[in-house]
């Protein structure tokens, strides 16, 4: 594998990763989204599928030590544990709807104080992804020090 096909994968995990944050955002803001269109399994999404495939092969790079992807994966954790409280605010099924109403899926009603506790939520969760952001983007600084024949022996 080139360094130049490690980066476009990297970059396109980072691309997949802030689109999943993008959309966490957009069903806190009223957007209707389908309950699997944000993945709550951190294996799941585009990002968590790189991280545990391809990305397992950057454990071998010398520039890379084992604590950059230990940071990654705690945080990648982190974010989907947290979108978990959020996906249960508005997903988990109300005990109380009829018949009729799961059975046509009518939206589940959030109620002030649930939309101010994703709103929390999600603060945490913008936090946690700006802190996964740098550490993405220092292992792409340490990718990009390592020379292109290095590199193609490692990976």
């Amino acid at each position: 594998m080139t360094k130049n096909e490690i980066l476009e994968q990297l970059r396109a995990a980072k691309t997949a990763h802030i689109s999943w944050v993008q959309k966490a955002k957009m069903l806190i803001n009223g957007v209707k989204m389908e309950k699997n269109a944000i993945p709550v399994n951190s294996t799941e999404c585009r990002f968590g599928k790189w991280f545990y495939g391809d990305a397992q092969k950057l454990n071998a790079l010398p520039t890379n030590p084992l604590e950059c992807m230990q940071n990654i994966e705690s945080l990648h954790f982190k974010l989907h544990d947290i979108y978990l409280n959020i996906f249960k605010i508005y997903y988990q099924e109300d005990k109380k709807q009829g018949f009729f109403s799961k059975l046509f899926g009518k939206k589940k009603r959030i109620t002030d104080a649930e939309q101010e506790l994703a709103e929390t939520y999600f603060k945490e969760l913008e936090a946690t992804s700006k802190a996964l952001l740098e550490e993405i983007n220092r292992m792409e600084r340490r990718i990009l020090v390592i020379p292109d024949k290095q590199l193609e022996e490692i990976v």
